[in-house]
């Protein structure tokens, strides 16, 4: 399993075979729920296999598909889930609960790091669809990285304001 362009961007082969071995694998029909909102989800969805739509209040529907997570605003703060997330057609997906993963991260620190970095670039290009910006890839945020990396840091007394 590989992460899709627009999903787990961050995760290498490597991290995906210690989250498969992990993790519980849920099956959902078409049109089945997979994230209801105002429940918590005690945990993420890693999906696998098929296509599900993530229905957002007031604001519309995002697909997602292979890679991609859902539940993940819900994990993140221990709060009820924002949205519902509806199986298209049949779901594969692999459920990691929050005791899972943080036993994972605290024994391979950079898999939490590439984790939390991928959920950041899902929520914030998700975001920006929602209010109609557009998204750069993940690619192009890494080498806007690397460049600023390459310029040396001048003190604060040689900046101009």
């Amino acid at each position: 399993m590989s992460s899709a362009k627009s999903g787990l961007v961050y995760l290498t082969a490597n991290d995906w075979a210690l989250i498969a071995d992990k993790a519980v694998r849920r099956q959902f029909k078409a049109g089945e729920a997979i994230v209801q909102q105002g429940k918590r989800t005690h945990g993420v969805y890693l999906l696998v296999k098929g296509t599900a739509s993530v229905q957002i209040p007031l604001k519309g529907t995002l697909g997602i598909g292979p890679g991609e997570a859902c539940g993940e605003i819900s994990f993140l703060d221990e709060l009820p889930a924002t949205a519902n997330v509806v199986a298209k057609e049949e779901v594969w997906a692999y459920y990691l609960d929050r005791a899972t993963l943080q036993s994972m991260f605290e024994l391979f620190p950079h898999l939490g790091s590439r984790f939390y970095q991928s959920l950041a670039a899902i929520l914030s290009r998700r975001l920006r669809e929602l209010i109609g910006s557009a998204v750069p890839a993940p690619k192009a945020a890494s080498a806007a990285a690397e460049t600023a990396k390459a310029e040396p840091a001048r003190p604060e007394s040689a900046r101009k304001v």
